[in-house]
């Protein structure tokens, strides 16, 4: 089944043959007094409306587990949540700034050590220490759009016996599927693309391991950190567009970035593969296109702000993935947990820009961001 065909009919059998899949928000259920038992008892544990969902998340990543979340960051934390006290986990430089925070500072907590590297494509087996538990990796990287070969990492860390955890947020699974390139775990923000809309919170995390799947469940029970019914339900019904906003997403992104390369009074551009052939191939081998966001950074005499005010389409603001236009700036929003020397290490300079491109007509983003340029000057 396609992908375009999975993320509409996973759910097609339901009760009372009704098109779309019933919304349970019941906190309990009724148990079997002689076994005590049933298949749903309290809704922190397992719910209905959230294991269809759950459903449709592990047929779109060629899955046998999933776990739905109650944001990215819960999704993030449960990945985490199977380490102990002493391991180790590699991660690139400009790993997503929540993501940084949760290392910096609930890692020491726990006994854990995260250890940043500028260039997860330079990782050899000299990186790896007896402690090292994991490689976690995004690619395309938040907001440098930096590409990692994922085959090769994955060789490399399960030499080391070290399990490889993706955060497949920028691309979903209509773009990559990290598992079926040996990756042991993916986890997304489902905030961003899969939900589309600006207009929940919910994370993502699937597995083909039954080992780490029995450690997610037990993060779902005790943590509490689960989806809620009426969010599961908005969720799978997102779920169903993903394909075709993605699409157009990627289209008018592409667009932008050409205009933007060209322009003189935008002194960088990053898009994946763009910063070399070695890595615009490792992309091509790896994932169906490039997605749908571009970081760039204005001319040293054009002023930033005006830039910003003068912008009629896209909103200044976090987050990415939603049908309408978003623009941010890195340094100060997505990353402010991060020291300056950590950004500069990860290569995300204090101009930067990243613009999360939504299904608007590509000739009005393009006019807009020609006209807010004018305006900078």
């Amino acid at each position: 089944m396609h992908i375009r065909t999975a993320a509409v009919q996973t759910l097609r059998e339901n009760e009372l043959g009704a098109v779309v899949p019933p919304v349970h928000l019941a906190s309990t259920f009724e148990l079997d007094p002689a076994t005590e038992d049933a298949p749903y008892a309290y809704q922190r544990g397992s719910n209905p409306t959230r294991a269809q969902l759950e459903t449709v998340l592990a047929a779109l990543d060629g899955a046998e587990h999933a776990f739905a979340f109650a944001s990215g960051m819960a999704a993030t934390a449960a990945v985490f949540s199977p380490l102990e006290v002493g391991d180790e986990v590699i991660l690139p430089a400009t790993v997503y700034g929540g993501t940084f925070r949760f290392v910096d500072r609930i890692f020491p907590q726990r006994g854990l050590t995260g250890r940043y590297v500028a260039d997860l494509g330079e990782l050899t087996d000299a990186d790896f220490t007896e402690h090292t538990r994991m490689v976690f990796v995004e690619t395309p990287a938040n907001p440098t759009l930096r590409i990692t070969d994922l085959r090769r990492i994955v060789e490399l860390a399960h030499r080391h016996g070290a399990i490889v955890a993706v955060d497949n947020t920028f691309m979903t699974p209509v773009l990559q599927r990290p598992l079926t390139l040996g990756a042991d775990v993916v986890v997304q923000s489902a905030t961003k693309y899969l939900a589309g809309h600006s207009d929940l919170l919910a994370g993502a995390v699937t597995t083909n391991n039954a080992g780490l799947a029995e450690a997610y469940a037990l993060a779902q029970k005790a943590s509490g950190g689960v989806l809620p019914p009426q969010d599961s339900f908005r969720l799978i019904q997102a779920i169903k567009t993903l394909p075709l906003r993605l699409e157009r997403q990627q289209a008018n992104a592409i667009r932008i970035h050409e205009h933007l390369r060209e322009r003189s009074d935008v002194t960088a551009t990053w898009f994946p593969g763009s910063h070399s052939e070695a890595e615009a191939r490792i992309h091509a081998s790896q994932a169906d296109g490039p997605g749908a966001v571009v970081s760039f950074e204005l001319a040293e005499d054009l002023d930033r702000v005006a830039f910003l005010r003068a912008l009629r389409y896209p909103a200044f603001a976090v987050s990415l993935g939603g049908v309408e236009s978003l623009i941010c700036r890195p340094a100060t929003m997505t990353h402010e947990a991060m020291a300056p020397e950590d950004r500069s290490l990860a290569g995300i300079g204090d101009e930067m820009l990243r613009l999360s491109v939504g299904i608007e007509d590509a000739d009005d983003l393009i006019a807009d961001l020609d006209q807010a340029l004018a305006a900078a000057r």
